[in-house]
């Protein structure tokens, strides 16, 4: 299996997690569970789906900005732009 295939079943792998945990705040908050529990949980899938960013990001650095670098076509300030915004959107969130 190549880097990028692990790399994705690593995210689907934890994005089922988190559908799972998504599920189970419904569930909780159908059954009117303790709101401070709900916020933990929120928390919880929160960490989670910051976890599956970082993954990717480093996929996108590792796959396709080392790829591109031995491009000649590549822009490579345009590349440096795309993973600043990348990483910016993530801090912000």
């Amino acid at each position: 299996m190549t880097d990028a295939k692990q790399s994705n079943a690593a995210v689907l792998v934890r994005l089922r997690r988190i559908e799972g945990q998504i599920r189970g705040l419904h569930r909780m908050v159908d059954e009117d569970e303790q709101c401070m529990d709900v916020l933990t949980q929120i928390s919880a899938v929160t960490k989670a789906l910051q976890s599956v960013a970082i993954l990717m990001l480093e996929g996108h650095l590792s796959e396709c900005v080392t790829s591109a670098m031995g491009d000649e076509t590549v822009d490579m300030d345009e590349k440096l732009h795309e993973v600043t915004a990348a990483i910016a959107r993530l801090v912000r969130s």
